[in-house]
């Protein structure tokens, strides 16, 4: 990812993507933001400046995040990345994910926002796919669900 995107990168807590927050966090900065809200007012600012923002997130912190994209980022066409870790779907049937877990891509279509699901082989050319998204001018949403990096629920 951290040779399609130069960021900066903004990230939110999401047990999920641990391993790929790691993984990026060994060759990019990452900057730790405690709400998703917060996170896309931060990358609005940065997409200003010339950046390319990716922002790490839970969909229950996506939920979190509408207002600050419907009335920030999508009327001003501010494009980012969206990496957003599905609860609620697949191993994942946690009662309090399951909402957001129905509604979160119906949001990102209702948005505009193309999103389109992380492969476990070969994510280059979907990555890729985002990165031109993005340089198009247009916002995008790469989906993880709960098996991708071997997440699983606890008992």
């Amino acid at each position: 990812m951290a040779e399609h995107f130069s960021g900066p990168y903004y990230v939110t807590p999401d047990g999920l993507q641990a391993p790929l927050i790691d993984s990026l966090g060994s060759v990019v900065r990452l900057e730790n933001v405690v709400r998703e809200d917060i996170a896309v007012g931060l990358a609005a600012g940065a997409r200003l400046a010339g950046g390319e923002p990716v922002l790490l997130m839970q969909n229950s912190g996506f939920g979190q995040s509408v207002n600050a994209l419907a009335s920030l980022v999508l009327p001003y066409e501010l494009p980012m990345l969206l990496v957003i870790g599905m609860r609620g779907t697949d191993a994942d049937d946690t009662a309090e994910n399951l909402v957001m877990g129905r509604i979160t891509e119906d949001l990102l279509r209702m948005f505009g926002i193309t999103a389109r699901a992380l492969p476990a082989r070969d994510p280059g050319p979907i990555v890729s796919m985002a990165a031109a998204d993005l340089r198009a001018g247009r916002s995008s949403a790469l989906l993880i669900s709960p098996g991708l990096f071997g997440w699983k629920a606890k008992a």
